[in-house]
């Protein structure tokens, strides 16, 4: 049983069981060689049979070796659910979860190794010996389990401490983070204040041009309508064409000054800025979700 992976405790755990099966497997044998006795002793009496005869014969002799069969079957089934029930209680009072693969249990070169071994390697004790090496399961050693425990509270204990130090490596970001999306927007913010303040002094300056033209005009038209009534006409034109470029130009500002806060946009500083206003966003959104899951919500 090397090729197993055994130790030494375990491959006699496996013999014994082996030898218990082994002996179970021969009495049932016993029993059904005992049932084809007991048909030749009391039904083969007379020299000649009809078919009917056999027939019952053999059917009544199926029925037996059936049930003997099936009775063999069930028992080893049990038997087996016995065996794991002493694996598992050991195993649970060390917390430990076992597993199966019951596949494995039709592999048929494991099950060549097992029968190799006992027909080779695998000795029929005698009466006396058998009783004396019977299977019996260790008792567990409290010492062993308090240890086991002891282990595992201090591996919770020493990962506890590996989550607090990583928080508060996260908190540490996260602080870091938000300090430099405050200086990031503060800067946003002073760029578009001095952009504004050129793009109004720009503007104010184009409408007091404008203002001082219509005042012009006014001048003018005032001064052209005393000293000529014919021209009156002519200069009431010419007011309302300024007016109208006056309003165009008002639209043309207000166009120019849409332009402007697109072009502004399109800016490198601006740009750049966006981007690192994104970042620190995206940043402070992956810090607060790895914090959510060392900490829960309150």
């Amino acid at each position: 049983m090397a090729e197993f992976g055994f130790n030494e405790q375990h491959q006699n755990e496996v013999i014994n069981y082996m030898r218990f099966a082994r002996s179970k497997r021969v009495l049932r044998l016993k029993t059904i060689d005992s049932c084809f006795e007991e048909l030749k002793d009391s039904r083969l009496v007379e020299e000649t049979f009809t078919v009917d005869e056999v027939k019952e014969m053999l059917d009544g002799l199926q029925v037996v070796v059936r049930g003997e069969v099936e009775m063999e079957l069930i028992n080893t089934a049990h038997t087996n659910v016995l065996l794991l029930r002493q694996l598992f209680s050991q195993a649970e009072k060390f917390y430990l979860r076992l597993q199966s693969d019951i596949s494995e249990l039709e592999n048929r070169d494991l099950l060549e190794q097992v029968a190799e071994f006992e027909k080779t390697d695998f000795k029929t004790p005698d009466k006396k010996n058998q009783e004396t090496s019977k299977p019996k399961l260790a008792p567990l050693n409290e010492g062993g389990v308090s240890e086991l425990l002891n282990k595992e509270i201090a591996r919770l204990q020493e990962e506890n401490d590996k989550l607090k130090t990583r928080l508060r490596t996260l908190e540490s970001q996260a602080t870091s983070a938000l300090d430099d999306r405050s200086k990031a927007e503060r800067a946003l913010k002073d760029l578009q204040k001095v952009q504004g303040e050129q793009q109004f002094a720009a503007r104010s300056q184009e409408i007091g041009s404008l203002e001082d033209t219509v005042a012009a005009l006014k001048v003018d038209y005032e001064k052209s309508l005393s000293a000529n009534s014919v021209s009156h006409k002519s200069l009431q034109e010419n007011l309302i064409s300024a007016k109208h470029d006056l309003l165009r130009v008002q639209e043309q500002l207000s166009l120019a000054e849409k332009e402007l806060d697109k072009k502004f946009q399109q800016t490198a500083a601006y740009r750049n800025m966006k981007e690192i206003l994104t970042k620190k966003n995206e940043q402070i959104k992956e810090i607060r979700k790895r914090l959510q899951r060392y900490e829960p919500s309150e």
